[in-house]
C-alpha cells in the first residue's frame, strides 16, 4: 500500500470529525461541481489517449493554482483494489471512480477537506467537505478552487445551458449539494418516512452512507439536490440551509425528545445493549458495528451514555470499514478474520476510554 494512502487510515476523515454547527445530527456538508474541458469528448467517447491528455491538462492547471499547492496526487488506476476501497470509504472518490477504467486520478488536500476527481463520470469533479452544517464555508472554498482552475483551462460551457456535463441532470450549474445526517431516533420511532416525503416534496434524493445505490448504514443518510439546470447555486444552497436541513433536524430532535420522555426504558435498553455488545463481542460484521456505534453515538448526544469519547466513536465508524480495517491490520483478511479483528479493535479502543 502506498505511503499516503496507508497514513489516511490512521485518523478520522474530514466528514467524521464530529465538529461544526449541529454536528450531533449533521455529520457533514459536501459540495461537488461537475466540469468538462472544452475541446475534448465526454469520457464515454474518449479513448485512453484522450483520457490521458485530459488528466494531464487538469493536473497542469491544478499545479499552477496556488490554492491547490501541497495536494496529494494518486493514480487511481495504478493502486490496488484495497487502496481504492479505502479512498471510497473516506469519500475522497466515488464507487464509480474506483471501479472505472482507463486513466483516473484523485488530488486531495492533506486535510481531505477538498479534492479533485479526474476522469470519473465527467473530466473533473471538484469536491469540498466540511464537518457539521457549513454550507456557506464549503461554497466559498469550492467557488474559489473552481475559479483558480478555470484561470488555466477552458471549461465546456454553453451560453444558454450553462456547464455541459455527461449526465443531463448536472447540466447548468453542475452543482451537487449533499448533507449527511445521523437520524437514529427517526428510525427507532419508525418515522423515517417523514424524511422521504420531505425530500420528495422538494425534489431531493435520499441516499445511503456511500452515495447512490448504497444502504443507510449506521443510520447515516445523504440528502442531495437532483436538479441543477435553471437554478442559481446560491438558491440551491439557501434552500438547504434555511428549508431542507432545518426541517429534518427538527424531526430528529423531536424524535429524540419523544424517546426520552415516553420510551426512556426502551431507549436505555437499546443504548446499553449496544454498548455491551461492542465491549464484549468476539465476532462483529461491519453492519453490526455500524448499527451499535450509531446507538452509542445517539446515547452520548442525548446524555444517557457517559465517559465515552465521542471522537473514538467517530473514528470507529470509519476504521471498522473493510478497507480501513485491513489496512490497519497490515494484511488482507477473509470475512471471519475481519469480524474477529473488528471486534477486537472495538473492545481495545473502548477499554481505553
Amino acid at each position: 500500500m502506498s505511503a499516503p494512502i496507508d497514513e489516511l487510515a490512521r485518523h478520522a476523515s474530514e466528514w467524521l470529525r464530529g465538529e461544526g454547527p449541529l454536528h450531533d445530527i449533521v455529520i457533514s456538508t459536501r459540495i461537488r461541481l461537475a466540469r468538462n474541458i472544452a475541446g475534448f469528448h465526454f469520457l464515454s467517447q474518449a479513448d485512453d489517449e484522450m483520457r490521458r491528455e485530459i488528466a494531464e491538462t487538469i493536473e497542469a492547471a491544478a499545479d499552477k493554482a496556488a490554492l491547490l499547492r501541497g495536494f496529494v496526487h494518486i493514480n487511481v488506476d495504478e493502486v490496488g483494489e484495497l487502496e481504492r476501497n479505502l479512498l471510497v470509504e473516506r469519500q475522497l472518490i466515488s464507487r464509480q471512480h474506483a471501479e472505472g477504467v482507463g486513466v483516473r486520478k484523485v488530488l486531495f488536500a492533506p486535510s481531505e477537506a477538498s479534492s479533485l476527481m479526474i476522469n470519473e463520470e465527467d473530466h473533473l469533479r471538484i469536491q469540498v467537505m466540511r464537518s457539521g452544517l457549513q454550507l456557506e464555508e464549503a461554497w466559498e472554498q469550492i467557488d474559489a478552487i473552481d475559479d483558480a482552475i478555470e484561470e488555466h483551462l477552458d471549461y465546456a460551457f454553453h451560453p444558454r445551458f450553462g456547464y455541459l456535463t455527461a449526465c443531463p441532470t448536472n447540466v447548468g450549474t453542475g452543482i451537487r449539494v449533499s448533507v449527511m445526517l445521523h437520524l437514529p431516533a427517526l428510525r427507532l420511532t419508525n418515522e423515517l418516512e417523514r424524511v422521504g416525503q420531505a425530500a420528495r416534496d422538494m425534489k431531493l434524493a435520499v441516499r445511503g452512507l456511500f452515495g447512490e445505490g448504497t444502504e443507510a448504514l449506521g443510520d447515516f443518510f445523504q440528502i442531495s439536490n437532483q436538479i441543477t439546470l435553471g437554478r442559481d447555486e446560491r438558491d440551491i444552497i439557501d434552500d438547504f440551509h434555511h428549508l431542507v436541513i432545518p426541517q429534518i433536524v427538527e424531526y430528529e430532535q423531536a424524535a429524540r425528545q419523544a424517546l426520552l420522555e415516553k420510551r426512556l426504558h426502551a431507549l436505555d435498553d437499546k443504548l446499553f445493549r449496544a454498548m455491551g455488545t461492542l465491549q464484549s463481542a468476539r465476532l462483529m460484521s461491519s453492519n453490526e458495528a455500524m448499527q451499535n456505534l450509531s446507538h452509542v453515538r445517539l446515547g452520548l448526544h442525548v446524555g444517557r451514555l457517559k465517559n465515552i469519547d465521542l471522537h473514538t466513536i467517530n473514528e470507529l465508524f470509519l476504521q471498522t470499514q473493510p478497507a480501513h480495517l485491513q489496512c490497519l491490520q497490515g494484511q488482507r483478511l477473509n470475512g471471519e478474520q475481519r469480524s474477529l479483528a473488528r471486534a477486537a479493535m472495538i473492545r481495545a479502543r473502548l477499554s481505553h476510554n
